[in-house]
Formats: C-alpha cells, structure tokens, sequence
C-alpha cells in the first residue's frame, strides 16, 4: 500500500497554482473544456513521461539535475514568460481566427520546460517509487492529477460566461499573464539568489 504522504503530495502539488494550472483556467475562459481536453491529456502524459524516465534514471539524473537546474529554469522561465506575454496580448478567441488552446503534443512538451512539473515528479520518483513500484506510483499519480488538472479548466470553462465583455476577458488575462509572469520572474531569483 502507499503510503498516505504519496496522495497528500501528489493532490496538493496538482491543485496549487503553478504553471499547468493558470495556463488550464485560460485555456478553459478562452476555449472551454471541452476544446482544451488534449492539452489536459498532453500535461498529464508529460508530467507521467517525466516520472517514469526519472524513475528509470534516478541517480544519473540526480547529477545531472544539479549541472541543469540554471539552463533548465532560464529555459523554463523564457517559456513560461513568452506564455503570459501571449496571453496578456490575447483577444477573445473569436476575434482571433488563429487562437486554439495547446495540443496534446504541446502539452506533454511543456512538462519538460516546466520547474513545478519537474519538482514534483522528481519528489514523487524519490520518495515513493522505491517501496511502491514504477506501475504503482505511475497509476496512483495519473488518478490524482487528472481529476486536480481537469478543475482548473473546468473552473475556467464556468468563467468563461462571466468574461462575455471584452475589457472583462482583457483583464482576466492580464491577472493570468501577470501571474505566470511572477511565477517565473520569483523562480528566476530563487535560483540565482
């Protein structure tokens, strides 16, 4: 049995803000639910992509992490601010013919990019896979991601009916830009600090 601490962990880790999460709510606002589904999927199977190399790879991705950790978060925060950039430049979708949420692909792609997708599944790897098992671990987080991922869309989805008005949907994706933008500026200073 895993132990309890494994879906504390994994639950609170899903559900707090972080990087999937604001980008999820503004997909929901900006598309809804239903059209943002493969970027859940994509942001699930990258996070489970993610465990399972470093489960099958721990202590050589151990030193390796370390040399990483500066180019791995100057890319990731790069990413994460040309994301709120693009959604603070966002229009509602239907004065954009172009505007589409991420792709399954897109998805998983950014968990590689991603510090809190990173942080938690190499504490998950560490801490749990050992006494539990690969196929256990991996069963267990997928079971409590989705549901805290699929939230976060499905919250946005609700506030999509109350962003109808242009300067309202404006200002929610300002907040959601600025948020993103913060997360990865407070990233930047905790690594060079």
């Amino acid at each position: 049995m895993i132990d309890p601490s494994f879906f504390s962990y994994v639950t609170v880790m899903s559900i707090t803000p972080g990087p999937n999460n604001l980008l999820l709510a503004t997909s929901g606002v900006n598309f809804g639910l239903r059209r943002t589904l493969p970027m859940i999927g994509g942001f699930l199977l990258g996070c489970m992509v993610q465990l399972l190399l470093l489960a099958l790879a721990l202590d050589l991705l151990l030193g390796w992490m370390q040399e990483m950790r500066k180019p791995l978060t100057l890319l990731g925060c790069g990413w994460m601010l040309w994301l709120s950039w693009k959604i603070w430049r966002s229009a509602a979708p239907t004065l954009q013919a172009k505007a589409r949420p991420m792709t399954t692909l897109g998805g998983a792609l950014f968990q590689a990019i991603n510090p809190k997708a990173w942080l938690m599944v190499s504490n998950v790897a560490l801490l749990y896979i050992a006494d539990n098992g690969i196929v256990t671990v991996l069963t267990g987080y997928a079971l409590l991601n989705l549901p805290c991922i699929l939230l976060w869309a499905f919250l946005g989805e609700r506030l999509r009916v109350l962003l109808t008005v242009e300067w309202k949907r404006r200002l929610f994706n300002s907040v959601m830009a600025g948020s993103l933008a913060l997360t990865a500026l407070w990233m930047l200073y905790e690594v060079w600090r």
